[in-house]
């Protein structure tokens, strides 16, 4: 059982309203960003949690075992630190929200409600909801090893070995011409082997979308196209960091990259439709031959 700490136990029971809920969101790249439910800003332990943010719990569920359980927070877009493109842009998935029950005359952080995780959050006339998840939701995640005939590692990790930092794998390029959001143009593209960069990753490293990441859908010589549009406009002179990609196919691991050694799928494995036949008189497709050839 939670006890509460005395000074806000007290007020509690005093049958006054003088407590607050206090949200501190911390983003994956560090920013950390305070807001309250009290009608003024509170600086608690020299952070400061801004009031009028437009932030409420919408709801939050919990209960006892090792279930995994989550809720929502919903607010206008009216902080000018959360900003419509950094939502867009993925800022703040995934980043960790800590909920307070404060009491705003003697306010401290010394009760911790909850813990959770940003998951998918939503715009909608000029709102956002966020799903949020307890802390249990890591448990849902499969664990183990998937056995299939191509690799279920992401190319350049420990999994993979494969150094992807190296050129022409991995390169600076700038922008030479763009349509602003799902294709770019850059010279220095053209030197490497088209369908290089297909299923890798885009970073912007100037520019309006400075820090934000992509999928690449598509890359001819020049060319590359996104799977997204990136959520503000790129502008030719923009500096963008380029990485390879891989369709986790057999071939592609050891004539592209020499990495067949470290590949981790299971290219001899029967197809499930495999699987399930049986040889027919007159077929002549079991011959006990390799139904792979490498």
């Amino acid at each position: 059982m939670r006890e509460l700490p005395t000074v806000l136990a007290d007020a509690l029971a005093s049958g006054t309203t003088t407590h607050c809920q206090c949200w501190k969101l911390t983003r994956r790249d560090g920013v950390s960003l305070g807001f309250t439910d009290h009608d003024r800003d509170l600086t608690i332990e020299g952070f400061l949690f801004e009031a009028a943010s437009g932030i409420d719990a919408a709801s939050v569920e919990a209960e006892t075992g090792l279930a995994s359980v989550g809720g929502e927070i919903n607010g206008a877009l009216t902080s000018v630190r959360i900003r419509p493109e950094d939502i867009e842009a993925g800022r703040y998935d995934g980043a960790e929200l800590r909920r307070w029950l404060v009491d705003w005359d003697a306010p401290a952080l010394d009760f911790l409600m909850d813990v959770a995780t940003i998951g998918e959050i939503k715009r909608r006339d000029g709102t956002f909801i966020a799903e949020t998840h307890n802390t249990l939701h890591a448990l849902d995640a499969e664990q183990g090893r998937l056995y299939a005939s191509t690799c279920p590692a992401e190319l350049g990790d420990a999994a993979c070995g494969f150094n992807l930092n190296s050129a022409p794998f991995t390169q600076t390029v700038v922008v030479s011409s763009t349509d602003g959001r799902h294709e770019l143009n850059a010279a220095a593209l053209a030197s490497a082997a088209s369908g290089l960069y297909a299923r890798g990753r885009l970073r912007v490293v100037t520019g309006a979308n400075a820090g934000v990441t992509m999928p690449i859908r598509d890359h001819q010589s020049d060319r590359l196209r996104l799977w997204q549009g990136l959520p503000a406009e790129l502008a030719p002179g923009d500096q963008v960091v380029v990485s390879a990609g891989c369709d986790k196919r057999f071939a592609t691991c050891r004539d592209r990259f020499g990495n067949a050694l470290n590949f981790r799928g299971f290219p001899l494995i029967p197809s499930p439709e495999f699987a399930y036949s049986y040889a027919k008189t007159g077929e002549g497709t079991h011959q006990g031959r390799p139904l792979v050839q490498l």
